[in-house]
């Protein structure tokens, strides 16, 4: 029989697994504070950084977008005129120069630039591999880096003069002189040859410490099977140089779709457009004419080249067996 008089019991019996969930709970708020702390103070840390970027990259970038879709002369922003994607339709409408020969000079340029800077940086590299007093090497073939832009051009132009050290070689091999940067056929050539010249420098740094980090325990098994130097640089060096051919290829690559100073320097995108590229071109309208709508849609356009360009040059080396 049960006593009614009996109290009820009310408490709750706590087991240890109750016990030890609360315990739990309790050390990770613990835990967490201090995580938190550290997290804000590493946010006030960066907090310049972010600061910086937020006003010289966002903010021009919402900018320039505005820019493309509208109509302004770049002085009052009370001018500025919405005129939707018609900067844009405008620069490939029939009578348009922006298509041909600008952008086709532009991607020229950046590929001419790229297959004659990396063909000699390769070959440089690969001696100065096997030379004494390496760093003496490189250290010469990086002075070009070091030198304004307008320093090389206004060389660079006096060398190819009718008078100049170029065509002075010519005339003596017994060769007639050739106008350089006054023919349209060889001006964008003759600006090209001095871009892979100046850049060639920092390629072969690259490629260098590329070589660098081979094992010499592959070459040694090459010899060892009777291998000749041309097969050992096709078989071993270049497929194992690949992530730094990589990395020189899209550098390159973006650096000259992007040059416009050394043309500038040189030919100033002449003779009529022969040498005219995107970035002279958006120079130009912005700066010379004031449309700095066009100008800034051209910069959109140039924006998506290098990034088609870039995404393939990743694709093709992947499809090579390079993870990057």
């Amino acid at each position: 029989m049960v006593n009614a008089l009996a109290p009820e019991t009310t408490e709750r019996v706590h087991s240890p697994r109750d016990a030890g969930s609360t315990g739990s709970a309790i050390d990770g708020r613990r835990r967490t504070r201090p995580r938190r702390r550290q997290a804000l103070v590493a946010y006030l840390f960066l907090a310049p950084t972010l600061l910086f970027f937020a006003v010289f990259l966002i903010l021009p970038l919402g900018f320039a977008l505005l820019l493309s879709m509208s109509r302004w002369a770049g002085f009052d922003l009370g001018d500025i005129d919405p005129v939707g994607l018609d900067n844009f339709t405008g620069l490939f409408v029939d009578g348009s120069t922006f298509l041909a020969p600008i952008l086709t000079n532009t991607l020229l340029f950046a590929l001419g630039t790229v297959a004659l800077a990396l063909a000699g940086s390769v070959l440089v590299a690969t001696c100065i591999d096997k030379l004494r007093f390496q760093g003496l090497w490189r250290t010469l073939y990086f002075l070009p880096i070091v030198t304004t832009v307008v320093a090389i051009g206004n060389v660079w132009k006096y060398m190819y003069e009718p008078g100049g050290l170029v065509n002075g070689v010519l005339n003596t091999l017994g060769l007639g002189s050739v106008a350089f940067l006054q023919d349209p056929d060889t001006a964008l050539p003759s600006v090209v040859v001095v871009q892979a010249w100046a850049s060639v420098g920092t390629a072969i740094l690259i490629l260098t410490a590329g070589l660098k980090s081979i094992p010499e325990s592959y070459y040694e098994a090459a010899a060892l099977d009777g291998a000749c130097p041309v097969t050992v640089f096709w078989k071993i060096t270049l497929p194992l140089l690949r992530p730094s051919l990589l990395f020189v290829c899209i550098t390159q690559f973006i650096t000259g779709l992007q040059s416009f100073a050394l043309i500038i320097v040189m030919t100033k995108g002449g003779p009529g457009d022969a040498t005219n590229v995107a970035a002279l071109e958006m120079y130009r309208q912005a700066f010379s004419y004031g449309d700095w709508g066009t100008a800034s849609a051209a910069a959109f356009v140039l924006f998506v080249v290098v990034l088609v360009v870039t995404l393939v040059q990743l694709w093709i080396f992947r499809r090579k067996g390079e993870d990057t």
